[in-house]
């Protein structure tokens, strides 16, 4: 089996050397050629349009920024040609119904579709300790199980697509949530004089605890966000679409609408690209 694999950018490159690693053939494509450069003299096959690597992958993968993207990528009249036959594995973050049109256009091109979002970031990702979500049938699931476990030993069948794309959704507005309300409280007791480590002695024995506090302290209190794991206009983008699924379900979103404003000044502040904590500096400038 030739996986095609389009997108190899922050996530993407780590997934594509988890497929060498498991010595899987691999054909890639990005738009960004010099994304390319690396896995190329890894040994991945690489190629300079999208309908080259449906055209000879049995398989393809997507990890790319948004649905707008896979419409451009995956969905042009000349790479829907190629899709008959073929099965894509849709892997970035979008909402269901963007996922659910896209399944539906896969379909009518004679193709199969499914979602796998991850949860993680490049280290996970690395070491294949990803937490993969799928949405598909249960004979989808067992066909591309195993070829899912090079990156997280246990893919999880959610449901129907759609549903996959959903939890991803609601998994990442608690980044946002999360951790915006941690650089709140941090800055209060930073300004307050009091010792950070005895805030975090406190925090860590409470139930309101959660890891990603310890992942993202060093960095927000040496205020350096480089070499990112998950940059703040990914954040934003997901927020927005949560915020957009969420008000179509009839929630009330207030509390949401103020995460985003905090993002949204980050990068105003021109930290688009650095790592999502920057967000600090917008809550403490």
């Amino acid at each position: 089996m030739k996986v095609g694999f389009l997108g190899t950018g922050l996530m993407g490159k780590p997934l594509v050397q988890r497929l060498l690693t498991a010595k899987i053939p691999v054909i890639a494509y990005n738009r960004t050629a010099s994304k390319l450069d690396e896995l190329k003299t890894a040994g991945v096959e690489v190629v300079d349009s999208p309908e080259s690597a449906i055209a000879n992958s049995d398989c393809i993968i997507l990890m790319l920024t948004n649905a707008s993207a896979i419409e451009q990528v995956l969905l042009s009249d000349r790479a829907k040609i190629q899709l008959k036959g073929r099965t894509i594995i849709q892997m970035g973050t979008i909402s269901p119904q963007e996922s659910q049109e896209i399944e539906k256009q896969v379909i009518a091109a004679g193709g199969e579709y499914l979602e796998a979002p991850v949860l993680g970031s490049i280290p996970e990702a690395e070491t294949g300790k990803l937490i993969v979500m799928v949405g598909g049938t249960s004979e989808q699931f067992v066909k591309w199980s195993n070829l899912l476990k090079n990156f997280g030993s246990e893919p999880r069948l959610i449901g129907a697509v759609g549903t996959a794309a959903a939890v991803k959704l609601a998994l990442n507005q608690l980044i946002a949530s999360l951790t915006t309300a941690f650089a709140l409280s941090l800055s209060l007791v930073e300004k307050q004089g009091v010792e950070v480590e005895t805030f975090m002695e406190i925090l860590r024995q409470s139930a309101l605890y959660a890891p990603t506090f310890d992942k993202k302290l060093k960095r927000m209190l040496e205020r350096d966000f480089t070499k990112p794991n998950f940059p703040t206009k990914h954040l934003l983008k997901d927020t927005n679409l949560f915020l957009n699924q969420a008000q179509s379900n009839n929630l009330n979103t207030n509390s949401l609408e103020g995460v985003r404003q905090i993002l949204e000044i980050a990068q105003q502040m021109g930290l688009a690209d650095a790592d999502y904590s920057a967000l600090f500096n917008a809550v403490n400038p």
